[in-house]
């Protein structure tokens, strides 16, 4: 139907004018209200819009990094875990020689044997130390973690040969026949256990290192999202006092309307 099909009172026009606006006021606050929003879309404050947008994808953007430093942590906990274990076997195998001092010469051998052995399990726990393909105790490895969106902030995380050969731990000399011998494998043992620990302090450093980039991640997480809700939410006190006082409105033009139409119908009397 054409807007002017039907003429209307100048009277009733307004006020359904007014009830018109009235309802487009309701349905903003009703949509304030069930969005917690004041700003729901650029049309309502573009720069506020705008601006709360630009906090959130900001926050996203660090929120995938945060991630990443999450792994890049777990990874240097694994090869922590690993030195840990290779520490172990180490002080078994310093074990070992110690009991081979005062052995005979067929229990030496014996002893070398095993002494092997443990190197062969600590290359292996070496090479089982890796998170998520990243392994700190191979050789040439190393990891950049990211902190900021665009990568101007990193850290390089490098690990080392932490296998029996990378250690310099070789086959027990001449199958442990002389003190020698063995004084000659304690001091590769201790040599091992100081590289361990120095590659330790370092890796826990650089571990301490992302983790307090991660904490000041999540706070400015929480700062970019506080302030683009801030910039977007709604007062849902004002927005509930809004609601009743346009429900007033309503209930008011409803009546104004009806009071003007009484002029039309009094034609109607004329029959």
């Amino acid at each position: 139907m054409a807007i002017n099909d039907v003429t209307l009172a100048g009277g009733m026009r307004n006020n359904l004018v007014s009830l018109q606006n009235v309802t487009m006021l309701q349905a903003r606050t009703t949509e304030r209200l069930s969005t917690g929003k004041r700003v729901n879309s650029a049309v309502d404050d573009p720069s506020a819009f705008f601006a709360a947008q630009n906090h959130r994808n900001k926050a996203n953007d660090l929120g995938a990094k945060k991630d990443s430093m999450g792994e890049a942590i777990q990874t240097v906990k694994a090869a922590l875990q690993g030195i840990d274990g290779i520490t172990k076997l180490i002080e078994q195998a310093k074990g070992l020689a110690a009991s081979a001092r005062s052995a005979s010469t067929t229990d030496r051998a014996s002893l070398a044997t095993q002494y092997d052995s443990l190197r062969t399990q600590i290359t292996q726990l070496a090479s089982d130390a890796g998170y998520k393909g990243t392994n700190f105790l191979a050789s040439g490895s190393s990891l950049t973690v990211e902190f900021n969106a665009d990568a101007s902030s990193t850290l390089t995380v490098s690990g080392f040969d932490a296998s029996a050969s990378g250690l310099s731990l070789t086959a027990a000399a001449s199958s442990w026949a002389s003190d020698a011998n063995i004084n000659t494998d304690v001091t590769k043992l201790d040599a091992a256990l100081t590289t361990l620990r120095a590659n330790a302090k370092t890796l826990e450093s650089n571990n301490g290192v992302i983790t307090t980039r991660q904490e000041f991640t999540s706070s400015m997480i929480n700062t970019l999202t506080s302030g683009a809700d801030a910039l977007t939410a709604a007062d849902s006190n004002e927005e509930g006092a809004n609601m009743l006082a346009l429900q007033t409105r309503q209930q008011l033009g409803i009546v104004a309307l009806q009071l003007s139409s009484q002029a039309q119908q009094s034609v109607m009397r004329l029959f």
